[in-house]
């Protein structure tokens, strides 16, 4: 079992992973292009949760949709307070914090605070609250969907064009700490 992303893909691997990501955009540009929604954030997070190794699209889809779901709620919260020139930087700085201290999750940790602005930028740039929830929302569920299909790709691809398993060690242990037997890159 995999421990960390399987990068630098080369060989069949990377022409699975250009393989899963040629599939899986093209299911999210059609389904959502179907209901007039821009794919450019599923796109990203198809992309980032996917893997040649199911195992790791897992992790990734796991990590990623709990970030997600931590930065659209302090978002959302964030912009129940009202209008502040502080509200975005204020909102990012508690999503790190909670990132930080409370989830401490250090694959995708990023997408927490990057959900947050996406929502809170979504947010403001609507001419009412309610407007702004519901753009905020459907940007998450954008990131959701990318997020699903991506995994999805990732373990379908898997069946029909299984990845031969590689010898070389992980860059990280089962618990995440760095493997002293691998070799930092220069």
């Amino acid at each position: 079992m995999a421990t960390g992303p399987s990068y630098p893909h080369q060989g069949a691997i990377a022409w699975r992973f250009a393989a899963n990501v040629f599939v899986g955009s093209t299911i999210v540009w059609i389904v959502l292009s179907r209901f007039d929604v821009s794919p450019i954030w599923a796109i990203a997070a198809m992309i980032a949760s996917t893997d040649p190794q199911v195992d790791v699209a897992k992790k990734m889809i796991r990590n990623r949709l709990i970030n997600v779901c931590v930065g659209a709620a302090v978002g959302l919260l964030f912009m129940v307070v009202g209008f502040t020139p502080w509200k975005l930087p204020l909102a990012l700085a508690a999503t790190v914090l909670i990132s930080s201290y409370w989830l401490r999750i250090t694959t995708m940790w990023r997408q927490a605070p990057i959900t947050a602005a996406l929502v809170i930028a979504t947010g403001l740039s609507k001419e009412s609250a309610a407007a702004g929830f519901h753009a905020a929302l459907l940007k998450v569920a954008e990131v959701v969907f990318g997020c699903l299909v991506g995994v999805t790709v990732s373990w379908l691809m898997s069946r029909v064009w299984p990845v031969p398993e590689t010898a070389e060690p992980s860059a990280t242990n089962e618990k995440g700490k760095l493997n002293p037997a691998v070799e930092k890159a220069p």
